[in-house]
């Protein structure tokens, strides 16, 4: 019987946020388009004889115990199961915390697709992102593994297929921004209906044209360097640039390799920040 696994937990971007409606339950009615991308957290799990769940992670800010949605994905499942033991999860992060790049539903997604296979549940893909749901918006997504259209709060989704690969840099000003502040402080605006949405892009530079992101208008103004960061990847060679979810980073969209590199390493040199040439995945 298999007792342990280490599994990759990738990052992901949004090329389009749209903020329809506020929900009664206090969500958000949302349209986007969320791609994975190759950076990676390292999510080890592992049986244990011993009941209990452990939770360690090894940055700052993310919490180890009952606060951490991983250890909440890991209690439901051992409740499904009958498992008289416990489960230990090791987190090494490499994804930036509260960033707008998903890292914490995607080590949920991990730890619920992994302790599927090793607790033997069964659960499919649906069930598991039923589960999701109720830990996060974002974690069916991770679940589902595919470039994808979602919509209601993120738990609606559709495949997208004929999006081109594209080098990413990721840039992040090492400012932790609060989804929940976000979101409590956008104004919604009244829409004439929305723009459809290509099923396909001949190259990047057309993948570029849907770029959009609402909850810019909340956070840009409280930290301009996000514009600047924008402006600065366009500069520097990217088809378009957009901050992912809340933010505050922010990423650019290339069609090259070296390109891309060049970009990070102007990027990483000028300042003090977080930045990573990444590939759509």
């Amino acid at each position: 019987m298999l007792t342990s696994l280490l599994l990759q937990a990738p990052a992901k971007v949004n090329y389009r946020l749209d903020v329809l409606a506020r929900r009664p339950d206090g969500y958000h009615e949302l349209r986007m388009i969320m791609q994975r991308v190759n950076l990676c957290d390292q999510i080890r799990i592992s049986l244990q004889d011993t009941p209990g769940i452990s939770v360690a992670c090894d940055a700052d800010g993310v919490p180890d115990g009952e606060g951490n949605i991983a250890w909440k994905a890991a209690r439901i499942l051992l409740d499904r199961s009958g498992f008289s033991g416990g489960v230990a999860i090791t987190i090494e992060k490499n994804i930036p915390v509260a960033a707008g790049l998903g890292g914490g539903s995607s080590d949920c997604a991990a730890v619920l697709l992994g302790l599927n296979e090793l607790l033997g549940l069964g659960l499919s893909r649906e069930q598991l992102m039923e589960i999701g749901v109720t830990l996060g918006a974002d974690v069916p997504f991770f679940v589902f593994q595919q470039t994808a259209l979602a919509e209601g709060i993120g738990e609606k989704l559709s495949p997208l297929s004929g999006l081109p690969a594209a080098w990413v840099v990721l840039v992040n000003p090492n400012l932790p921004v609060s989804t929940a502040w976000v979101y409590q402080n956008l104004r919604l605006t009244q829409r004439d209906g929305l723009s459809t949405i290509p099923n396909s892009f001949a190259d990047v530079a057309s993948l570029c044209s849907i770029l959009s992101n609402d909850l810019e208008t909340v956070t840009i103004p409280a930290f301009p360097v996000i514009a600047a960061i924008k402006e600065q990847l366009v500069s520097l060679g990217a088809h378009g640039s957009l901050m992912s979810g809340s933010g505050p980073t922010v990423f650019g969209l290339f069609s090259d390799e070296a390109t891309a590199q060049a970009a990070g390493k102007e990027l990483r040199n000028s300042r003090g920040w977080f930045v990573a040439v990444v590939e759509t995945v």
